[in-house]
């Protein structure tokens, strides 16, 4: 039997400071200093895991390979799978450079303590890393739990990934070589600054709903698997995993009215699109947060819809049920 190939993929260690570092020297200031103490600790909880995920692979009939995430610049071809370690971020990383052809697994490194955020919650913020696309922990990598032996399970064949819709972006009828797994945001450059758009939405060129020409902070658009992070938090639906439609919504309308208007928030079946035209004289297109940005300017169009390749995930049980 061939061995099989992963690549691994690493959020890097240097996010966090250190006890050695000269931030930690110069504070006296308890409440400071135990802030420091847990960024210390959280790098340490995830270097362990990359440590532990590491120890594991080469227990195991596989050829693989360690990249920092930041390293990460091309397609990712020729591995049967690739393993993130980090969280929600990494595994988002990762999905920038991946087609339909292989899936990937997300390894949890620094998963929230509910004893921590009991304690000191009221201190300081204590919320680690949420994972929600992450099935796999170092208490789950290998040894058996109560649903499954994750990573033995993934190279025995005894589980499939998961098909996660992604979200496609032309501008100006090109197309965006990024595609975007959680959500986008199209929105001036300044956060204070008024932007200007209008869009509809269409199936097969015809339109399915009136033109909407806004004034606002925005317009945010996500997956499914987006719908329950930063859409939600603006007052949106979290979505079933599996849909295959998009959710928008536009940011702080300033139009009378327009703030209970029906059109301001809605959805993109999979057989439509949102057509959309930019009207400011700058522009920027936030793909899955910050990690790619693409510039927009007065008159461009952009059209965004659903029709994109999968990406193939390895989810968590209680996503599954």
């Amino acid at each position: 039997m061939a061995r099989r190939r992963l690549l691994l993929l690493l959020k890097p260690f240097d996010i966090y400071p250190t006890r050695q570092s000269d931030c930690f020297s110069r504070i006296t200031n308890p409440q400071t200093l135990q802030i420091l103490g847990y960024l210390d600790n959280r790098r340490k909880v995830h270097k362990d895991a990359v440590n532990f995920c590491q120890d594991i692979l080469r227990q195991k009939f596989v050829d693989w390979e360690p990249i920092l995430r930041n390293d990460l610049s091309r397609p990712i071809r020729n591995v049967d799978l690739v393993v993130t370690v980090g969280g929600d971020g990494t595994l988002l990383q990762a999905s920038h450079f991946m087609d339909d052809s292989i899936p990937v697994l997300g390894v949890n490194s620094d998963p929230t303590q509910v004893e921590e955020v009991e304690e000191f919650g009221t201190v300081y913020d204590t919320t680690r890393s949420t994972g929600y696309l992450c099935a796999a922990t170092i208490k789950n990598f290998e040894q058996h739990d109560h649903f499954f032996q994750v990573l033995d399970d993934i190279l025995e064949g005894r589980t499939v990934p998961s098909k996660l819709s992604r979200m496609s972006i032309c501008v100006n009828s090109r197309l965006v070589s990024t595609y975007a797994l959680n959500d986008i945001l199209m929105a001036h450059p300044c956060p204070a600054t008024v932007s200007r758009f209008s869009f509809k939405i269409t199936r097969d060129g015809q339109p399915c709903s009136p033109l909407v020409n806004c004034r606002s902070s925005g317009l945010r658009v996500s997956t499914a698997a987006g719908s329950t992070a930063a859409m939600h938090s603006a007052g949106g639906f979290a979505m079933p995993i599996s849909s295959q439609d998009l959710q928008y919504m536009v940011r702080e309308p300033i139009t009378p009215g327009a703030a209970n208007s029906s059109l301001m928030h809605g959805f993109v079946k999979s057989d439509q699109s949102m057509d959309t035209a930019w009207f400011c004289k700058e522009g920027m297109i936030y793909i899955d947060g910050s990690h790619v940005v693409y510039s927009i300017q007065h008159g461009d169009t952009i059209e965004i819809s659903s029709r994109a390749p999968v990406l193939r995930v390895f989810l968590p049980h209680h996503l599954l049920t």
